[in-house]
């Protein structure tokens, strides 16, 4: 491991810090960057999110996409807690936390809010983010690639009716522009880059891709440092301004994503996948869409709402989070099947 990937955790604490720092001094350099966006999605950190997933999709092997049928359990896994489990636990914690736990603490109104960005967290499952969890995890590249493909097609057809269920609103207008836009500036131009630049290289030879990808690798965690620098930034005057809103969604949505991840790393386990399916599937099931999410929260409520702020938590929680369950997974890869 080299020093990035050794102590990625420091890394990422000094970037988190830099970010809300570098925020606060510089908020109208900030504002500009947010300003940055096409159909809500923000494009200087679509553009280092690519920079983070692009290694792994030059490591997708096409002719191997068939074999993912001869071992769907991985599929159906992330299938299931994404769309039969996850959604419906984020509303049961949203309601325990804000309509019980924390009732006292926030007026009904805004509880009510809260609890409507968690569900739009938890009814999105990730698209792009989930490529460099699976690539840290040293998750089978091609696996990931169906895994996401097949949840963001269900996803189209799922996500307003579970969002419309779960919220008690019947007439949700799904942002197609954000759904589309992030399923092409993240999985289809990177994927399709990928297999241009996989193709050149095996055309010099096996070693030669092997040699990029070994180059390359620093690349995705420099990206996913700057992005962690940059969404820490745009968010700096919310974090200073309203620290104890933050504390209180981030509670429940931390027992949620460790819940998730647990639940789905069991069941992994117990279907004795290869630790290769099983990590990026569950990393999968536990991380959200938050741009969708964000961008529904904004339509629905409004920018300066409640439900908004819920969606932008789960933004600065992910990352983190996500990256414990990273660090957690290559720790017990010897509890799965070998290939």
């Amino acid at each position: 491991m080299g020093i990035f990937e050794r102590y990625l955790s420091v890394w990422v604490a000094i970037g988190i810090v830099a970010g809300v720092a570098l925020g606060s001094v510089f908020p109208g350099f900030f504002s500009a960057v947010a300003a940055l966006e096409w159909a809500r999605v923000n494009l200087p950190v679509a553009v280092l999110i690519w920079l983070m997933i692009f290694p792994m999709m030059v490591q997708v092997d096409f002719a191997s996409v068939k074999d993912v049928g001869k071992d769907p359990k991985g599929l159906f896994l992330t299938l299931a807690v994404n769309w039969l489990i996850k959604p419906f636990t984020m509303a049961a914690i949203g309601v325990l936390f804000f309509h019980y736990i924390f009732a006292g603490l926030v007026e009904p109104e805004t509880a009510n809010e809260y609890i409507a960005g968690m569900i739009l967290l938890g009814v999105a499952p990730c698209t792009a983010m989930v490529f460099i969890w699976s690539h840290l995890t040293r998750g089978d590249a091609t696996y990931t690639l169906v895994q996401v493909s097949v949840n963001d097609l269900i996803m189209v057809v799922a996500f307003a009716p579970i969002a419309g269920l779960l919220l008690g609103v019947t007439d949700i207008a799904v942002p197609w522009e954000t759904l589309l836009l992030s399923v092409v500036l993240y999985v289809v131009l990177p994927l399709v880059a990928g297999m241009l630049v996989r193709r050149h290289l095996l055309g010099r030879g096996a070693e030669a891709l092997d040699n990029f990808l070994h180059r390359s690798k620093p690349l995705s965690i420099v990206g996913l440092l700057a992005t962690i620098v940059v969404l820490f930034a745009l968010q700096a005057e919310r974090i200073l301004a309203e620290p104890l809103a933050i504390v209180l969604i981030a509670i429940p949505l931390l027992i949620q994503t460790y819940g998730i991840f647990a639940l789905a790393y069991w069941a992994a386990h117990k279907l004795r996948l290869r630790h290769e399916v099983a990590a990026p599937a569950c990393m999968i099931a536990t991380s959200n869409f938050f741009e969708l999410a964000v961008a529904v929260a904004i339509s629905l409520f409004g920018l300066h709402s409640g439900a908004a702020l819920a969606t932008v938590v789960g933004v600065l929680v992910e990352v983190p989070v996500m990256l414990s369950l990273v660090a957690f997974a290559n720790r017990t890869r010897g509890w799965f099947a070998r290939p």
